[in-house]
């Protein structure tokens, strides 16, 4: 049995929008980072990889989000 497109599209949203709560949680923790007296440039650049990476994984998704959509 395989899965109707209809329920992919689902699975890749449900994805897809973890992943923006990821994003999103990580620009807070970017926020609270750059806000105390002595910023630690480490911990932003750490911050800004996962953003990075977390974003690379969304536009993994939507592309195929995408392949999905066209069967």
């Amino acid at each position: 049995m395989s899965l109707a497109k209809e329920d992919k599209l689902s699975i890749i949203d449900q994805h897809i929008r973890n992943i923006e709560y990821s994003i999103y949680g990580s620009q807070l923790d970017l926020i609270e980072a750059q806000a105390v007296a002595s910023p630690d440039a480490v911990s932003i650049a750490s911050i800004n990889d996962r953003i990075t990476s977390a974003t690379a994984k969304k536009t993994a998704l939507l592309a195929e989000r995408t392949e999905v959509e066209a069967e």
